[in-house]
């Protein structure tokens, strides 16, 4: 299997025009400490939130529940809402010749079965403190998700 690179763009005038949409899911899973489970990438060397693109066969819940899986060999359950991601200034450009916005709804979500396991898509996988959140290096759209989801808002973020 060969990994498309991608580069992520934000505001950027430099950023190449969008050629797809995509609608993902990812999830913020939290263990009993409150620490939250991240991986990083490997198209990108960026810590990120597990989650990826539905399917035509998947709920959006489910998308986050199968992504998780595939990316950690963790099973979870959902048991929330971060919010609605689809800032159009995101863009996504794959080396490919994919360059995509991306319609992201991310869940909060716990354990509750499998194991910890690295997949494809990553180098590594690790529970983090939230306090330590901001030292890894990851794009401010995960790291904007994260914290909406360390501020345990009453309503989900809707952007």
């Amino acid at each position: 299997m060969t990994l498309s690179r991608r580069t992520e763009y934000y505001d950027d005038p430099a950023a190449p025009e969008p050629n797809s949409m995509v609608v993902a899911a990812s999830a913020v899973v939290t263990d009993d400490q409150g620490r939250i489970l991240l991986q990083r990438r490997r198209d990108n060397d960026l810590w990120a939130l597990p989650g990826g693109g539905m399917e035509m066969t998947d709920s959006l819940p489910g998308t986050a529940v199968r992504e998780v899986k595939e990316e950690t060999g963790l099973d979870i359950e959902i048991v929330g809402l971060v919010g609605t991601y689809t800032d159009p200034r995101h863009v996504i450009a794959y080396s490919d010749g994919e360059v995509r916005r991306q319609f992201n709804v991310c869940f909060r979500a716990r354990v509750v079965g499998g194991e910890l396991a690295i997949s494809d898509e990553s180098t590594e996988l690790r529970w983090v403190d939230p306090a330590e959140l901001a030292e890894l290096p990851m794009h401010h759209t995960q790291q904007l998700r994260l914290q909406h989801a360390v501020q345990e808002r009453a309503e989900p973020h809707l952007g």
